[in-house]
């Protein structure tokens, strides 16, 4: 299978749709497929990383989801021979699907909260806990969904780790940021800051930011006399053993949720943006995370007082929570996404 991925990245709208399209991207490749990604400039950042991955990467010189941006897709998917392209990025609306169907492409649509008037998507994959059929009540009768947290996708790193069990802590000391690729207003540096106030004892924080992110030599110069007890790493690529080190997670809503949750590892979550906001809540009411609103990280005590109260929590439900969480999200996401993709090939004819 020979698919073509349309995805973006910046400091404004951070990685994670161009992460997340790399965790099927991966499973292709598992399959023997090919894949190639088309993006706009402002992603080179994350090029490497794909190319590593033997990720074929073409760069976008028009406005993102414009009609050039369809053509230059359409020129690239046909030239490609591809069997598929999957479309990601909230910017891409109803018109884009239309001008990619009508030039007779396979479609998968990425989709978070229905933010496409009309989808005429041959997929839509919505790997949300969240993720309802009412959302796409607009669409095309021939358009099939895919919905909820089986169909998460994982990044390779975390393939292995089906099979691991958690050692559960008394307390839970060891904590890890992951706040995204970008981090823009940086809610890293009021997290840091929170930890350093809160009271936890044998505290070790491990504090990660991508590439994308701007504010480094800030969070740098913040940990400054706290080495040892709370480090800042940049670009990681091995999140999987960061979470299996880790007690509690302090992370950003979106895909990060469906990591930890396959990992095992109850989270205080934030709402960085308004479209993570319905998952992160559908998560609390269920007691498998602790959700804080961004404008509360930045008040006095606020996030200092949720990480001891969530601390609290994990010592007397730890277990339950965890297996709780490794019941929502079991790693086969990826697969069961390329078997969709196959029997739909096979059905288009």
């Amino acid at each position: 299978m020979q698919v073509l991925f349309r995805a973006d990245a910046s400091t404004q709208i951070g990685t994670g749709h161009v992460m997340r399209c790399l965790a099927l991207a991966q499973a292709c490749l598992a399959e023997g497929g090919q894949t190639h990604f088309l993006m706009g400039s402002e992603g080179a950042t994350l090029a490497q990383r794909l190319i590593d991955e033997g990720v074929g990467v073409s760069y976008l010189s028009v406005p993102w989801a414009s009609e050039a941006d369809a053509q230059n897709t359409v020129a690239l998917a046909k030239d490609l021979q591809a069997d598929w392209v999957v479309v990601d990025g909230y910017h891409f609306g109803a018109e884009y699907q239309k001008w990619l169907k009508d030039a007779g492409l396979n479609l998968l649509v990425l989709d978070d909260y229905g933010h496409a008037t009309h989808y005429w998507a041959d997929i839509v994959l919505n790997q949300n806990i969240t993720a309802k059929e009412e959302i796409y009540a607009n669409r095309e009768p021939y358009t099939k969904l895919l919905l909820g947290t089986r169909y998460a996708l994982l990044r390779k790193e975390f393939w292995p780790w089906h099979s691991w069990q958690r050692r559960i802590s008394p307390v839970a000391s060891k904590v890890l940021v992951t706040l995204g690729g970008s981090d823009p207003d940086n809610v890293t540096l009021a997290v840091i800051q929170a930890l350093q106030k809160a009271e936890i004892l044998g505290l070790e924080a491990i504090a990660v930011v991508g590439a994308s992110n701007p504010y480094y030599g800030a969070l740098a110069q913040a940990i400054e006399g706290w080495e040892g007890s709370i480090t800042l790493k940049q670009n990681v690529t091995n999140m999987p053993e960061l979470m299996a080190w880790a007690d509690l997670a302090i992370t950003a809503g979106g895909s990060t949720c469906w990591e930890t949750a396959f990992m095992g590892l109850p989270s205080l979550v934030i709402v960085i943006a308004e479209n993570q906001r319905e998952s992160t809540l559908k998560l609390a009411q269920l007691g498998l995370a602790l959700c804080l609103e961004q404008e509360a990280v930045w008040l006095e005590g606020k996030l200092s007082h949720s990480l001891m109260h969530l601390n609290g929590l994990i010592g007397n439900n730890y277990t339950q929570m965890s297996e709780s969480l490794r019941q929502l999200v079991d790693g086969y996401g990826g697969k069961r996404v390329l078997d969709a993709l196959s029997d739909e090939s096979r059905n288009l004819g």
